[in-house]
């Protein structure tokens, strides 16, 4: 079995003393990626605050628990609360990421790990559904006619619309993602997932002008701007549903955000052209959801027929043009 028989007699390796949550925190926050700190930073302060100067090997299954209750006892409540669950998962999803990192470290046994003990809350189905046509009118109409710059609110929502893309993929654009030949814009969305996404000649013009008139200049700047040059950021959109809320009562009733957008474009897409192309209009890459998607991947000009289609407006790459050659 290869084992020396002076091993077994000999005094065994001493473990390195397991950290305090104080100590160990600060590890995981320097190692893990930039989404991942803002997804579950809030919840790693919370296990400082409460457990700062105790080992990660101390806490009980049950503790941990608790705290999860507290969180989600203690949520913010909003349009779309659904009773603080949101919170609890993501506090244990956040608990899990830091002993994960333990684990890896040889800092605690898979059996300290109370982490692996306390199950989330199941998810409840989302409420949010595609928007029906009459109502996509009534919310564009509210953000042309209303607030301080009705340029940025229509072309945020002509964006969104047109490309299904998340609000981090929005806010991520910068000039040199923006490909005018060929109708494309590079998307940088969670996970680190990115692909191109072909919009329509008229909104790739509406881009290019505002990244000129608003001073996105450099290649690297972030495209989307307000008026006095500053970048936007996820408050704009903040500030945009709950104005398109007070001027059309059922989207403030309902809680109608962007992503309802995103609903709204592939329920679309899939009832013209299909799961596959679907599917990769959403900029989805796994196949865990079905296995034949492994078979009947979307191709780039399929995505481009489906949004010529959708704008009632030619595209350079669709219907199978020779550009995809070329790519």
């Amino acid at each position: 079995m290869g084992i020396d028989p002076a091993e077994l007699v000999a005094e065994p390796a001493a473990r390195p003393e397991v950290p305090t949550f104080a100590e160990y925190i600060p590890v995981v926050v320097a190692a893990v990626s930039e989404s991942a700190r803002r997804a579950y930073s809030s919840y790693w302060k919370r296990l400082e605050q409460h457990w700062g100067t105790r080992r990660l090997d101390e806490p009980t299954p049950t503790e941990l628990k608790q705290l999860a209750e507290e969180a989600k006892a203690q949520a913010l409540v909003r349009r779309n609360t659904r009773g603080g669950r949101s919170a609890a998962e993501n506090f244990i999803a956040a608990t899990r990421c830091l002993y994960r990192h333990a684990e890896n470290d040889g800092v605690i046994t898979e059996a300290c790990n109370p982490a692996r003990k306390v199950a989330k809350p199941r998810r409840l189905p989302s409420t949010r559904r595609a928007v029906h046509d009459l109502g996509l009118v009534e919310i564009n109409q509210a953000a042309a006619t209303t607030g301080d710059d009705p340029e940025l609110d229509t072309l945020l929502l002509r964006l969104h619309t047109e490309t299904a893309c998340r609000r981090g993929g929005a806010l991520g654009l910068r000039p040199r993602d923006l490909d005018s030949v060929q109708c494309l814009i590079y998307l940088r969305e969670k996970d680190g997932a990115v692909r191109w996404q072909p919009v329509s000649p008229t909104l790739m013009r509406y881009l290019l002008a505002h990244a000129e008139q608003r001073g996105a200049t450099h290649p690297e700047a972030q495209l989307l701007r307000y008026r006095h040059g500053e970048p936007i950021t996820k408050r704009r959109y903040d500030h945009l549903w709950d104005r398109i809320g007070r001027h059309v009562p059922w989207v403030r009733t309902q809680g109608v955000s962007t992503h309802w957008l995103r609903h709204t474009t592939l329920t679309w897409v899939e009832r013209n052209f299909g799961y596959a192309i679907a599917h990769a209009y959403a900029g989805h890459h796994d196949a865990s959801d079905s296995a034949t998607a492994t078979y009947v991947k979307a191709r780039l000009t399929d995505i481009a027929t489906a949004l010529a289609a959708l704008t009632g407006e030619a595209h350079p790459l669709a219907g199978g043009s020779s550009w995809e050659a070329r790519l």
